[in-house]
Order: structure tokens, then C-alpha cells, then sequence
């Protein structure tokens, strides 16, 4: 599978190391030319000694996207740092390229729901983070279940 990602962050250089190393073509698509270490991270070899794809550009430039492979892209990962870019650069991938597989990731949860009402793939980190801190706060004990379980007794043997 051909993966392209736009945004070589934290998020988008881990997903790419992880996709190449399951044997993927992976293409990272990046404005800043030093986010290019992001990628050789843990690795023992060079990105593209291994097989990867860096290229220098701007995600909403189309010569940017040609050079980086979304003509033959199977997969489309928007992982920029804006919400705006991500969401019309997945659009540009859906409707343009016709990329089978877009995902966007949206920061703003109800922007997020938006689009995926929308037909627009999304992952929404901060919505992930919302369900996982409700779920350990509605899990973890409370003053009231302590007290009624009563302290522990010292010296006690099993």
C-alpha cells in the first residue's frame, strides 16, 4: 500500500515509521525541511535507505502533493498542525485524486463531527482524550466508595 501523510509532526513521523516498518510505501509530505529527522528517529538506517519519501513542500500546493505520490496514493493521512489545512487538503485527496482511503485529524471536536458528517474520515485526538479522561475519573474510587470500604487493618494476615 502507498501511504502519503501531510505533516511530518510527532503524530504524522510516528505514524509513517510504523506504516514503513509493516513493509508500506510511505511518502511524508512537510513545509519544514528539518522535520525531516522526525522520520529517522529509532531507526537504524536512513529514511530512505529503508524506502521512504520526504518531500519539501506545502500540503495545499498540487505540485507539492504530485511530487510527494498522491496520483498513486492508497492511503491519505492530513496530520498538519491546522485543522483548516487538514480538512480541505482531505478534501483535495477525496474529491481531486480520488484517494480510496482519506483521514483527516481535527483537533476541534465538534468540527470534527462536522466534517465526518460530512464524508470526511477524522480522528480527533482531543476527543480522545475527553472519553479517556471522563472514563478513568467515572472508574476511579471516590471519597465516598473509600470510606465505605472502610481503612485497611494493619497486621492483617491472608
Amino acid at each position: 500500500m502507498f501511504i502519503l501523510i501531510v505533516g511530518c509532526g510527532r503524530v504524522g513521523s510516528s505514524v509513517a515509521r510504523a506504516m514503513l516498518s509493516q513493509g508500506h510505501e510511505v511518502s511524508c509530505l512537510d513545509e519544514d525541511p528539518e522535520s525531516h529527522a522526525r522520520l529517522e528517529v529509532g531507526l537504524d538506517r536512513g529514511w530512505e535507505d529503508l524506502g521512504g519519501q520526504f518531500t519539501v513542500g506545502a500540503g495545499l500546493e498540487t505540485d507539492a502533493l504530485v511530487a510527494a505520490g498522491i496520483e498513486k496514493a492508497d492511503a491519505f493521512i492530513a496530520s498538519t498542525d491546522g485543522d483548516n489545512t487538514n480538512i480541505i487538503i482531505a478534501q483535495i485527496a477525496q474529491r481531486r485524486y480520488e484517494v480510496p482511503t482519506v483521514i483527516a485529524r481535527i483537533l476541534d471536536p465538534l468540527r470534527a463531527e462536522w466534517y465526518e458528517r460530512q464524508g470526511v474520515h477524522t480522528i480527533c485526538p482531543t476527543r480522545v482524550a475527553i472519553d479517556m479522561l471522563e472514563a478513568a475519573v467515572l472508574e476511579g474510587p471516590s471519597r465516598e466508595s473509600a470510606a465505605a470500604s472502610g481503612p485497611a487493618e494493619a497486621g492483617q494476615e491472608d
